[in-house]
């Protein structure tokens, strides 16, 4: 939540005509009525999102799938008095999903000497203080080994053992233990790993190992409750998911293929991620769908469209018919009454109610398709998802940033989906002009990837691994004028959401930057760019007041709660000089004199990091002397929220 630092400024009131520059807003009727759906969050897997971020698994290459030739993440413990050796083993696997073990032979071992195996998680196991950790274990043993095994969280120095539980009953089956770990009074740390060990020489085999902290209003299979209070306090309407490149994969084999995702843990083998490291799939359709309710977000879901990012595509027709129905069948998973086949699946998996759901995306970022083919693979989902569910809109994946020769001709998109990644320059040039040309009797809008970036060169450029992965408060400012034009125009555009959501900070951890939050094993930041988004989503009122400036490179937007009256204007200000603006709202009636002011401002490279994660954060004042006609200053760099009653 945004601390509050409680300042004191007094409005000037301004008694003469008002000289530039100035803002003014029209009171005296509403624009249009904002999008209640307006700000959202996207979410893929990319940046270590998933696993080794939000999804609160600790243990990395559980099921021992990540590399076919070695045991990633996984070492040997022993010590000079004790000996053990570690290897996959494909035969006799646990089930046909978890189709590789690890086998574990001692050939020395003793309650003083232990031998075993490690884990080091993702980059770190995080030790909690007074914390319950949960660990699932699938195991068997050889027949000449019954003997327990133990289960610790310990140092990497291995002088600190934080947690430790055993448990016995191994047989030559398998057989899967739940094992409960407590932590005391200790300092949290991520410079520690999971480790199992024999104190008898003897061989045993591991199918699956799970560990999780506290998650989550204490879910199984659940989320990491740093981060989860962190994307609660967006305020987010919906949530669009699983992606992004995520849905498509970089081959058809390699899409998210959400019937291979629900279910019990040992039931998902996972796939390889397109962004270079494997899924365990741990978070799917289910966790997604409980992600929202957690929330009380919407969801926006993406459905494979039959295209993948290595250029493969499938040819409309009869070939496209098994992913349509796939769709059809996702669909039904989320909306459908359990006396239906997928419905029924969604109750045995623990949630008989219906989602609610509105928008369905058909594909992402089809432009790249070469074949041309997206206007007939499309027409081909909006035929069969209207023909069963007509009251959803569904959303075409090339929209205006792309030539008309590129959009859907054949059938009339519900909505149309946009992305802009663009330098805060272009922002500031592009902003004022958003959208206002847009016909506003074609298909709604949906900004459903984007993001300002401050650099001298774009996102995907290599040079960018070389920049810390959340953005500088110069990238926030550019977001702050791009997200005013999208809510002066929110009558159009129904949603937005910024990209991307979520990076694993640690090195080797990610693949794009700027991302809006940054953390560790053990600790979560937001960027400048999460504030500036916060101070949006958490001030924005019903109905569109019509703004103008002059004079001014300050841009901004203004909105108005029809239920109480109070007036929320956001002010952007790019200059490095303070700007004094004289404020003019027409036709308001009963203005107060004290109003809320909620200020982002710092120099243009300011940030934040794991080990300055309030750097840079908004504060909020008290705003005296208000009237129709007011002066207010705009600190440099800086993006202001006005929060003004009226009486």
């Amino acid at each position: 939540m945004i601390k509050s630092f409680t300042l004191l400024f007094y409005a000037t009131s301004v008694f003469c005509l008002a000289a530039s520059p100035t803002f003014t807003i029209d009171a005296s009727h509403s624009a249009g009525q904002v999008s209640p759906l307006l700000y959202g969050l996207m979410t893929e897997e990319i940046n270590h999102a998933y696993d080794g971020g939000l999804y609160a698994e600790l243990i990395q290459n559980r099921a021992f799938l990540d590399n076919a030739s070695a045991p990633a993440h996984w070492s040997v413990v022993s010590d000079n008095d004790s000996s053990a050796t570690i290897a996959l083993d494909p035969s006799n696997p646990f089930n046909d999903q978890l189709t590789m073990s690890l086998r574990l032979s001692a050939s020395q071992a003793s309650r003083d000497h232990p031998a075993g195996v490690a884990n080091d998680g993702y980059w770190g196991i995080p030790v909690l203080r007074k914390a319950v950790y949960h660990a699932t274990i699938l195991a068997r043993a050889d027949s000449n080994f019954s003997e327990p095994l133990t289960v610790s969280i310990v140092s990497d120095d291995g002088r600190k053992v934080y947690a430790s539980e055993s448990f016995s009953g191994l047989t030559a089956g398998w057989n899967t233990f739940d094992v409960t770990l407590k932590t005391g009074r200790v300092e949290p740390t991520a410079q520690a790993h999971f480790a199992i060990t024999l104190d008898q020489p003897g061989t045993v085999w591991l199918g699956l190992v799970s560990l999780f902290p506290p998650t989550w209003n204490d879910q199984t299979n659940g989320f990491r409750k740093d981060l989860m209070q962190m994307l609660v306090d967006l305020n987010p309407k919906f949530l669009r998911f699983p992606g992004g490149n995520y849905v498509e994969g970089n081959t058809v084999s390699t899409r998210f293929d959400w019937k291979k995702t629900i279910g019990p843990i040992d039931q998902r083998h996972g796939h390889q991620g397109p962004w270079g490291y494997r899924s365990t799939d741990g978070l799917g359709l289910m966790e997604f769908l409980e992600w929202c309710q957690d929330m009380n977000a919407e969801p926006l879901l993406a459905v494979y469209a039959g295209y993948s990012l290595e250029g493969v595509h499938v040819n409309p027709g009869p070939d496209l018919q098994p992913f349509v129905q796939d769709a059809l069948d996702e669909i039904e998973y989320v909306t459908g009454d359990t006396n239906t086949q997928w419905g029924a699946q969604r109750a045995a998996d623990g949630h008989p109610a219906a989602f609610n759901l509105h928008y369905v995306e058909i594909g992402n970022e089809d432009w790249f398709d070469k074949s041309g083919s997206y206007d007939q693979r499309y027409a081909q989902f909006y035929d069969a998802i209207k023909a069963k569910y007509p009251q959803l809109k569904l959303i075409s994946t090339i929209g205006n940033d792309q030539p008309d020769r590129l959009h859907v001709q054949s059938r009339q998109p519900d909505m149309t989906d946009e992305h802009y990644y663009r330098s805060v320059d272009t922002f500031l040039q592009m902003s004022p002009g958003y959208a206002t040309n847009y016909n506003r009797s074609g298909p709604e809008i949906f900004v459903g990837e984007w993001a300002s970036y401050e650099t001298s060169f774009p996102p995907w450029n290599g040079r960018s691994r070389n920049e810390p992965p959340t953005p500088r408060l110069k990238a926030a400012i550019g977001d702050g004028v791009f997200m005013a034009a999208m809510e002066r125009n929110s009558d159009l555009i129904k949603m937005n959401c910024y990209a991307p959501l979520l990076v694993n900070v640690n090195p080797g951890a990610r693949q794009w930057r700027p991302d809006l939050i940054g953390y560790d094993a053990i600790s979560a930041y937001g960027s400048p760019s999460y504030y500036a988004i916060q101070m949006f989503s958490r001030n924005v009122g019903d109905q569109i007041l019509s703004t103008a400036s002059a004079g001014t490179s300050v841009q901004g937007c203004a909105t108005r709660d029809s239920q109480t009256g109070e007036m929320y204007v956001k002010l952007v200000n790019p200059g490095a000089t303070a700007q004094t603006l004289n404020i003019e709202i027409n036709g308001a009636s009963s203005l107060s004199s004290k109003g809320t002011a909620i200020t982002l401002t710092g120099k243009p490279d300011d940030t934040n990091s794991i080990d300055h994660p309030r750097n840079v954060v908004p504060m909020t004042s008290k705003v005296r002397g208000i009237k129709p006609t007011f002066d207010y200053t705009l600190p440099p760099y800086s993006i202001v929220v006005l929060k003004l009653r009226t009486t």
